[in-house]
């Protein structure tokens, strides 16, 4: 053997820069469901199924063509290799490396060729094995992405501060995005000011929900040895429905295109009970995984507006998400690595409560918000950053355990997209790195942006008594920790002036209601 071309559950592209020069005569890919993958953090069932059937039907359709692929599959009880027999050990001890450290003495390949990988440990860990393996190892550079590491880092040098719209300014310059004679089409590069409407009292306006892809034979087998082999992790199976292979992705993106895009701009903020899907796309699992192009996504977006079927303000939106906000976070990561996940620099040190893994909270909003997230594996950006997120970062949650709890519970999670949006977007434990504030509101915020409050036994305009909304306390307990750091960033001064309204009597009386929801642990 020539090369052994390995291939990652993340990295399921067929035009993947590790097969450029494959040859089936020569070359063989090897891929692995390894427990470990599922315990690093306690990944949920929707989460862990959706890599492991696109995972498997990628193998499929390597194998139709003829190509050599061996796979090491994941069972109900254990690890062995497809088609062995002999005891199987239920563990989360076999990690990739090991698998292929023992799979790579076997076969005897003369080099590993591998893209590189998303997360900074993985990465680590493929090299480190090389050495130990005594293999070459060609790591190439990821063509998924429309910007490099080099790119990022000559966009960042200089900079006091990194600021993800004037990054976004560039990739639309550099990629004639939504351009016309070198200026940004409408006369401005962002109308996020137009995208951020409510629904009303009336509700949000009829429209059709996702395009579902019932699991076939190969996705109802992963399903079976999820259920089994995973049983005691959080989440739930029967409404499992994403796209697991690129033809599929390609329909999702049709689908949404055809059917949401036109509204997404105008209500891409908004919540609704017992609504996940609204206008959203649900197309970043397919992209996380890497079953659908980023570029064929912009561009078929970009399509609509010039056709005239969609409003410029909600493409521009749309697209600032992927060519924008995705891209920025990936290179904030790679560029922090490996110090950004230890960041904590507001001090917060409280365990996450108990109830982000069961939806058992009186709250009606975090209920909803992570009831869906435990059945489906999603939630939109607001329910992330501005409900789940919002609370924990208030709460004063360590911020390494909201990022694996993120981590764990959403199917589109992997390291390098989850990790900045959580600890520096949500948690603001990067002290300003992401974002140059931290996102806090009141109950009031959720109010304005859902029906949540109108079934919910608290009331978002109190801070204290027995009905006070929890988010309103901890939004002023949140300023009172954190008053001299707020009053000098620019951003939050009048929020932090706000302060004077609130006499002792009152501030301690914040403090003491805020300390009792800490004190409740479930």
């Amino acid at each position: 053997m020539r090369n052994l071309i390995l291939i990652l559950g993340d990295q399921l592209n067929a035009d993947s820069a590790a097969l450029d020069d494959f040859d089936p005569s020569l070359d063989a890919i090897w891929m692995a469901e390894v427990a470990h993958e599922g315990c690093k953090v306690w990944s949920s069932k929707p989460r862990t199924a959706a890599f492991l059937s696109a995972m498997r039907h990628f193998r499929e359709t390597l194998r139709s063509k003829g190509w050599r692929v061996f796979y090491r599959e994941l069972t109900a009880t254990g690890g062995a290799w497809q088609g062995t027999s002999g005891p199987a050990k239920k563990s989360c001890s076999e990690t990739f490396t090991t698998a292929l450290a023992e799979s790579s003495a076997r076969l005897k390949p003369e080099k590993w060729i591998i893209v590189e990988p998303g997360e900074w440990s993985v990465r680590e860990e493929i090299c480190a094995a090389a050495v130990a393996a005594g293999i070459d190892l060609d790591m190439r550079e990821d063509r998924h992405f429309l910007c490099t590491h080099a790119q990022f880092a000559a966009h960042a040098e200089g900079r006091k501060q990194l600021r993800m719209e004037f990054f976004y300014r560039e990739m639309r310059q550099r990629h004639n995005v939504l351009m016309e004679k070198g200026k940004p089409v409408g006369g401005a590069w962002n109308f996020d000011s137009e995208n951020r409407k409510s629904f009303g009292k009336e509700g949000p306006p009829l429209h059709l929900p996702p395009r579902r892809f019932e699991p076939d034979a190969i996705t109802k087998e992963v399903i079976a040895t999820v259920k089994e082999r995973f049983a005691d992790h959080p989440g739930d199976l029967a409404a499992f429905d994403w796209p697991v292979t690129a033809e599929d992705a390609q329909i999702a993106l049709k689908d949404f295109i055809a059917h949401r895009l036109t509204e997404f701009g105008d209500w891409q903020d908004a919540m609704w009970t017992a609504d996940p899907w609204l206008f959203h796309s649900r197309l970043s699992v397919a992209m996380n995984l890497k079953l659908l192009d980023p570029r064929k996504v912009i561009a078929a977006a970009e399509n609509e507006w010039k056709l005239g079927r969609a409003p410029l303000a909600g493409v521009e939106g749309f697209i600032r998400q992927i060519l924008g906000w995705r891209e920025y976070v990936r290179g904030i990561y790679w560029q922090q690595m490996p110090n950004y996940v230890e960041l904590n620099a507001l001090g917060a040190d409280q365990p996450l409560p108990a109830f982000y893994w069961t939806a058992e909270t009186d709250m009606a909003c975090l209920r909803d918000a992570l009831a869906q997230t435990l059945k489906l594996g999603y939630a939109h950006h607001i329910q992330r950053l501005m409900v789940t997120g919002l609370y924990a970062l208030m709460f004063g949650v360590r911020p390494r355990e909201v990022h694996e709890w993120y981590l764990a519970v959403y199917v589109d999670a992997v390291e390098w997209v989850e990790l900045p949006n959580t600890l520096g977007m949500s948690q603001h434990a990067d002290g300003g790195l992401m974002a140059s504030k931290p996102y806090i509101a009141t109950g009031k915020y959720i109010q304005r942006m859902s029906n949540y409050c109108s079934g919910c036994r608290f009331d978002p305009a109190e801070s204290t008594g027995p009905t006070a909304c929890p988010f309103t306390t901890l939004y002023w307990d949140f300023l009172l920790q954190h008053e001299p750091a707020m009053r000098k960033n620019q951003r939050m001064s009048i929020q932090a002036r706000n302060l004077a309204r609130l006499d002792e009597p009152k501030r301690d009386a914040i403090r003491k209601q805020a300390e009792e929801l800490r004190n409740v642990r479930s």
